[in-house]
């Protein structure tokens, strides 16, 4: 069951969407919020896995609602306006839907939160298993920890560069960098996510990955760069 949120302070827009999604027998309607405010209660006390957030909003805009949150849950951007849209793929949400929302438009929304949710890693997987799967070229491919290089963040698919080959899936960088964390992999770019075990050198604002080809040169978003010296430091003698 996925649990769900909509904030939006049109009320016709609220029923339009809560009627469409009466027909999800796997989806359950959790709240309705008409601003930010409401929203943020409501995400501290209940469990929620998908929000459909407008963007114009009194006082605090749905874009500037999901900067805020650190651990927001997969997003869907509802309005009028289709000129927001790039930024909101920047920020990692699942779809985009233009007022007034048709069904069959939703359903669409709604497979791609699907396919997200199955291909998720488990955030109680024992740190012990030494793989993971995702979805791609119409199957389910074992991905092994060790064999990963560096992740690259495409829009709202990511290209896991790995040993041997690459392999592109309908996945979020922010929903990887929660789920490896416990691994040995680090955030260094808004687009880069890396092996920590595979970083051969620190030069300014580049790191040096070693592939079996040579070196891979990444460079070092300055929202990171300090976590990632503190994690060098840590490995320092």
């Amino acid at each position: 069951m996925i649990h769900c949120l909509i904030i939006d302070d049109e009320p016709l827009a609220i029923e339009v969407l809560e009627t469409h999604l009466s027909h999800f027998d796997d989806l359950h309607l959790v709240g309705k919020c008409s601003n930010a405010m409401e929203a943020n209660k409501l995400l501290e006390k209940e469990q929620i896995d998908l929000m459909f957030l407008d963007i114009h909003m009194p006082k605090i805009s749905g874009i500037e609602f999901l900067k805020t949150l650190k651990n927001p849950p997969l997003v869907i951007l509802t309005t009028a306006h289709q000129e927001f849209a790039m930024e909101g793929y920047e920020l990692d949400v699942i779809d985009y839907l233009l007022k007034p929302i048709s069904l069959k438009r939703l359903m669409k929304a709604i497979s791609k939160v699907k396919e997200r949710v199955e291909i998720s890693i488990p955030s109680s997987q024992p740190k012990n298993n030494d793989y993971f799967f995702v979805k791609a070229d119409k199957k389910l491919l074992r991905i092994n920890y060790d064999d990963i290089i560096y992740i690259e963040g495409l829009k709202d698919y990511v290209m896991i560069h790995l040993k041997s080959k690459r392999v592109v899936t309908l996945q979020t960088m922010k929903h990887l960098e929660e789920h490896l964390k416990a691994y040995h992999f680090t955030r260094v770019h808004r687009s880069f996510i890396v092996n920590t075990n595979k970083i051969s050198a620190i030069s300014g604002q580049m790191l040096e990955l070693l592939l079996p080809s040579g070196v891979k040169l990444i460079p070092i978003g300055k929202n990171y760069r300090d976590k990632l010296i503190e994690l060098i430091n840590n490995k320092r003698i």
